[in-house]
């Protein structure tokens, strides 16, 4: 039956498809209900890292002070709990505007927007996409001269800015810290700046590098695709590694990577430097004829048990060309029902300390988890939200994207260590906690909410409220 309309003390009302004998009948007269009510929760970890204040110091902000509406912080906050949230893009915060709990999240004095100057903006508190859009696209060489984009984002503070985040992290001093090192791929479909086609992964994309430390993201560059995947690595790795020391003396670093980062210059700086390596190696027709024996092995036992077998040797190694010396060499001798799969990985791990089975299937085949560590970030965080026209716009975004990856995991750690989503991806959270409908009434002396009494997951948001809102323990 078509939907029925009619006026319900000025409300409109719906009729509905009954329920049996019931009626079932719906209006809008509700009140102010948000959809994202566990978003509270991304608040208080935030609170905790002050991670948007602290961006916030990271722009140069040219604009007049007397006619300032919204802060940088406030804006970052704007745009990273977007991200958070599940708004991927600037025109999400035309509707988001008038939302009083998102407005509350973003620390907004007057969340029903009742405090704006211009009569045409009462109502909503927050900013407009034109003016999170300008925040974006401010050119580096913008000041107080420039007619929109005022505010100038310091990119190298904000890489200090993650490193300090991450460092804050730990009670303890770590024993080891390993640093993954991969890049991928972000597929571009306008004509922005420095978009170039890549071969391997058959499209016109950027190719941004990611460091990160287990779940923890430490840095992560905007890049064009026509460069080496490897390019820049000793550079972004150097004042990591030095700040890692200064916080961590004694701990042991552990650099890893695939066989795309198997190349002289960063080997030899982590020789020089002391930090120890793991990476992948193409294999070639030497490194195959150094485990021979191996393989014959394994295939020997493959065909006597129908599974897959494997053995290890362990040689030193070095390039016809591109190596400066020899070089501890694992090879993985592995036959399987398809046939031989042989792989080879690269140390300079002490053999007495760190057998040749552990470095490979402990230490190198960990590296994968990685790559569900950018997936998070790429998919479910928007970061390879790259429609700017300008790279450097594009640079922003995924920092931002980043800014947000960071709250999720610091929410896993801080708040929900314990509970049944303790390891849960950015989107399982969405879903399950942060997307919660909320009932919000503003009044002269404070903002109430009311969640729904049969929301499922009441014990764990109760449970992560309390812990993040403790005292932090201190030594």
């Amino acid at each position: 039956m078509k939907t029925q309309c009619s006026s319900n003390h000025g409300h409109e009302k719906l009729e509905l498809t009954a329920l049996g004998k019931r009626r079932v009948e719906a209006d809008f007269s509700a009140g102010q209900v948000s959809s994202d009510g566990g978003g509270l929760l991304v608040r208080e970890v935030d609170s905790r890292l002050q991670l948007t204040e602290r961006m916030a110091r990271c722009f140069d902000d040219h604009r007049d002070p007397d006619m300032v509406e919204h802060t940088v912080g406030q804006l970052l906050r704007q745009l990273v709990y977007g991200l958070v949230l599940g708004y991927e893009d600037l025109s999400d915060h035309e509707a988001l505007s008038v939302d009083p709990l998102f407005a509350t999240m973003v620390g907004k004095a007057d969340p029903s927007g009742g405090d704006r100057r211009s009569n045409k903006d009462r109502g909503q508190a927050l900013a407009s996409p034109s003016t999170l859009g300008r925040l974006e696209r401010t050119k580096a060489d913008a000041d107080a001269s420039s007619r929109y984009e005022k505010i100038v984002c310091n990119v190298s503070a904000l890489g200090e800015l993650f490193l300090e985040v991450f460092i804050e992290s730990f009670e303890h001093p770590p024993a080891r810290l390993i640093i993954d090192l991969d890049p991928s791929d972000i597929e571009l479909h306008g004509q922005q700046e420095q978009r170039f086609y890549h071969g391997y992964y058959r499209h016109h994309c950027y190719l941004p590098m990611y460091l990160f430390c287990g779940q923890h993201p430490l840095f992560v560059k905007l890049r064009p695709s026509d460069i080496d995947g490897a390019d820049g690595s000793v550079e972004m790795l150097a004042p990591i590694v030095d700040r890692i020391r200064q916080a961590f003396p004694s701990v042991h670093l552990i650099i890893r990577g695939d066989s795309g980062f198997c190349r002289e210059p960063l080997m030899a700086w982590c020789e020089g430097e002391g930090v120890d390596f793991v990476f992948g190696i193409a294999r070639n027709k030497r490194l195959e004829k150094a485990i021979r024996r191996q393989m014959e092995q394994a295939r020997r036992e493959h065909l006597q048990t129908g599974r897959a077998a494997r053995r290890f040797r362990d040689f030193t190694y070095r390039t016809l060309k591109t190596w400066s010396r020899k070089r501890r060499v694992i090879g993985k001798a592995e036959y399987l029902g398809k046939g031989r799969n042989p792989r080879f990985v690269v140390t300079t791990l002490s053999p007495r300390e760190f057998q040749r089975r552990y470095v490979y299937e402990e230490l190198y085949c960990a590296r994968g988890e990685m790559e569900n560590r950018i997936k998070e970030q790429q998919l479910d965080l928007f970061g390879d939200r790259a429609s700017g026209h300008a790279f450097q716009t594009n640079s922003l975004r995924i920092w931002l994207s980043m800014a947000a990856h960071v709250l999720v995991v610091a929410t896993r750690r801080l708040a929900l260590h314990g509970t049944e989503l303790a390891q849960a991806q950015a989107s399982t959270l969405r879903t399950k906690l942060f997307k919660i409908g909320a009932l919000v009434t503003v009044s002269v002396r404070r903002v109430y909410i009311r969640f729904s009494s049969a929301f499922p997951h009441k014990e764990v948001l109760v449970s992560a409220i309390d812990r993040i809102r403790a005292p932090p323990i201190t030594a």
